[in-house]
This record gives structure tokens, sequence and C-alpha cells, in this order.
């Protein structure tokens, strides 16, 4: 009779193969390569006062995140910051509306769905300035003025209304049916059984489409630059603030903006972790 596991001598020694090491290589200059020059704005943007744009670093300050806020500017910053939220706010929410009506309606086939869909994604292979220009001179035509919730919202959304589309349909995909229908048995109407099943189901796909959407529009330049009018976004006051002076201020903007968005992404998966969470406990309750 054996007692214990097997002998030192029966054991297997599993190696990684090299394939292991080189992928895993790859995937490091990957980082390396996506958030190295990241890490370099991160740096810069603590530039001491009589410090440039470039190494090596001559002390350290706050003064450029100072500088950003600071009356008198060439650009600025702050307004440009809230048109830019402003306008990516309303676009997050028009396409999680038509995202999510069309995940929904896009569950059964109908006459001409293969055509409705090509159309609205047909955008995304025109390029974004042609997009723009077309819209700025469809605007001119027509005699309307260029605004920023008008041509601008009307051409960022040939931008997010495609992602947001593609995003609800995989979401859509993977919802049971079944779930629907038992509300139905129990005696659900059709704004019963949308508001208390089907969206509380797909709430987290729809912030992810809503995230997505606002990530989009608050970081395009090319459809914007020609529809916007006379009011300039973030992206828009940037450029202009690089090709007239170039200073650490720029990659103080940098830091501003980038650390919101982490902060936004991480606020947005502890909002899903804990819809989840709460999902299960309540899906243990009723088992």
């Amino acid at each position: 009779m054996i007692v214990g596991g097997p002998s030192k001598a029966g054991a297997v020694t599993e190696r990684r193969p090299w394939t292991f090491y080189a992928l895993a290589g790859i995937f490091c200059l990957y980082m390396a390569f996506l958030y190295g020059p990241m890490l370099v704005i991160y740096l810069l943007s603590f530039q001491g006062e009589n410090g440039g744009v470039t190494f090596p670093m001559v002390g350290t300050s706050t003064v450029w995140f100072q500088d950003i806020v600071k009356p008198g500017q060439m650009a600025n910053i702050p307004v440009s910051f809230s048109r830019s939220m402003g306008l990516a706010s309303v676009v997050s929410i028009i396409t999680v509306v038509f995202a999510v009506a069309a995940g929904l309606g896009f569950r059964r086939r109908f006459p001409g769905s293969g055509v409705v869909f090509y159309l609205a994604v047909a955008s995304l292979v025109m390029p974004s300035l042609l997009v723009g220009f077309g819209i700025g001179l469809g605007f001119q035509f027509l005699g309307w003025e260029t605004s920023m919730f008008t041509s601008a919202l009307g051409a960022q959304l040939t931008w997010t209304l495609p992602f947001g589309l593609f995003a609800m349909f995989a979401v859509v995909n993977r919802f049971n049916r079944s779930w629907e229908e038992a509300a139905t048995d129990l005696g659900a109407s059709a704004f019963q059984r949308l508001r208390h099943v089907t969206l509380p189901i797909l709430l987290p796909g729809i912030i992810g489409v809503a995230m997505g959407a606002f990530t989009l529009s608050y970081d395009e330049y090319a459809r914007t630059t020609l529809t916007i009018g006379t009011k300039n976004t973030l992206p828009l006051e940037i450029y202009a603030l690089i090709s007239s002076a170039t200073s650490p201020t720029l990659f103080a903007i940098g830091t501003l903006t980038t650390g919101g968005s982490f902060l936004a992404i991480g606020v947005t998966l502890v909002l899903v972790l804990r819809m989840q969470k709460r999902r299960t406990a309540a899906s243990l309750k009723v088992g």
C-alpha cells in the first residue's frame, strides 16, 4: 500500500516553452511603448520654473499647473474644458439612447435591417476630416450657422454611434430572453418588463457604452474642427496652444485630463462591480 503522494522520482517538472518568454517580452515592450510617453509627460509636468519641455529637469514645481487657471493666458483651458465636458455629456446620452433602442430593436430581423445597420456604421470607413468637411459645407449651403450643439454634435455622433451600436449589440446578444418571458408570465407589462428586467440586466453594458461615447467625444478633434464654429473645445484649444507656444503647461494639462479619465474609469468599474455583487446576492436569496 502506498501512502502519500507521488515520489520525487515520478514527479515531472514542467518548463514553460521559449515562446512564453518571447510573448511576455513583446507584451512588456508594448506596455512600455504605450505608457512610456505618458510617464514622460507626467514627470515633465512637474518641471521647475526655469525648465523646458525636455529633459533634464531643472528642479520641480507645480507652477505649470497654476498657469492653467491663471488669468490672461493665451489659451482659455478652463472654459474649453467645460465646453468639452458639456458636449461629451450630451453626445454620451444620445449615443446610449440610440444604441440601447437599436440593440433591442435588432433582436428581431425586419425588412431592410441589414441596409439600416450598414448605413448606421458607414461613417466609420470615411476619413474624419471629410465627414466634418461635408457637414460644414452642408450647413453653409443651407445657410445655417455652425455651433457646438448643432453641427459639432452631429459630427461627433457619426463617430460615437457606430461604436455604441457595436458594443450594445455584443451586450444584447448575451441577454437571456427567458428572463423577459418569466416577467411576462408573472403579469408584467411591456414597460414594466423593460424597466425592471431588461434595463437593470443591461445596465453594466449601458454604462460601458456611455463611458466609451464620452471618451470618444471628449478627445475628438478631426470631426470637430470644421463644425464647432467660433468656440473651441479642449482638443482644439490645446492644438492652438501647440501651434503658438510650447511650454510644460501642455504636460500639466495632459496630466490633469488623463488623471480625470482614470478617475472616471475607476468610478465606473466600482459601480459595475457593485451592481454585479448586488445581483449575485439577489440571485442567492432567490435560490
